[in-house]
């Protein structure tokens, strides 16, 4: 039997030392969030903080009683499933294609769009769409957001792709296969786990994305995570209402993250390694 060195051993207590600093900083600010959707405005902004309150479900009253949330809601998961389906649609084949023909410079430019800021958009868009008159319409909260999902899913989809051993498409080739057939039949089911993976993370991130909605809808197609911005007004916020709608908006990433967490783990170790 292997006796354990001194040195693995302090590193074994470092490592989990760090891990539980690296959770209490990650956690941390969703319990302070929720917490805080229990208190007055008042106690929110407290200082010393109080640790110790009487709870309170005032927050979510005024909440279901000034805002129509369960509206807001539903445009919400219209946007974020229509655009995240547009990302599949369309960064699926995308990654496949750069992957086959190892011409990445599309993906790249995808990235490069991905990580310039919203507001480079927001003003072409915004005279595009209010020339075609689809300002205040789900569509163009939709195409805007795909701008979100599609390099998640090419990005993501892309390790999964080259992980696929090209003799595969080599003998669907001699079969007779055209590229659409070979990647339908045949990559599609073989990058399962990364086409779970890319759905998460697009539906994630366009839940969350805060500026199209903003500017580009109206109050028949207000998201969520626009509609919270009403609880912040000129000189003053409402803190409790916006901590309790935070915590609603951020329930269904969190619940459907906790749902596929083993799923989402094993598929992007699953990418990262190539083999």
């Amino acid at each position: 039997m292997t006796e354990v060195s001194e040195t693995d051993r302090w590193m074994g207590r470092l490592n989990t030392v760090l891990l539980i600093l690296a959770g209490v900083i990650v956690i941390t600010p969703t319990v302070w969030m929720i917490l805080s959707s229990f208190k007055f405005s008042h106690e929110v902004t407290a200082y010393p903080p109080k640790l110790f309150f009487t709870p309170t479900l005032a927050n979510y009253a005024t909440l279901s009683e000034t805002t129509p949330f369960l509206h807001y809601g539903f445009n919400s998961i219209v946007v974020t499933a229509s655009s995240t389906a547009l990302g599949m649609l369309l960064g699926a084949p995308a990654a496949f294609v750069a992957s086959w023909t190892r011409i990445t410079w599309p993906a790249i430019v995808t990235l490069v769009a991905r990580m310039a800021p919203g507001t480079l958009f927001l003003l072409p868009w915004y005279v595009m769409f209010r020339h075609a008159g689809m300002i205040g319409s789900y569509w163009s909260l939709i195409l805007t957001h795909a701008v979100i999902t599609m390099p998640i899913v090419i990005w993501v989809l892309l390790p999964f792709f080259d992980n696929i051993p090209r003799s595969v498409f080599e003998a669907a080739q001699v079969d007779g296969c055209s590229p659409f057939r070979i990647f339908r039949r045949i990559a599609l089911p073989l990058v399962s786990s990364g086409l779970a993976v890319s759905a998460i993370l697009a539906f994630v991130f366009s839940w969350n994305y805060f500026l199209f909605a903003l500017v580009l809808s109206n109050s028949d197609t207000k998201t969520l995570i626009a509609a919270s911005f009403n609880f912040i007004g000129e000189g003053s916020t409402n803190w409790g209402g916006l901590m309790a709608a935070a915590t609603l908006i951020a329930l269904p990433p969190l619940i459907l993250a906790t749902i596929v967490q083993r799923w989402l783990i094993s598929g992007l170790t699953l990418g990262a390694v190539k083999g």
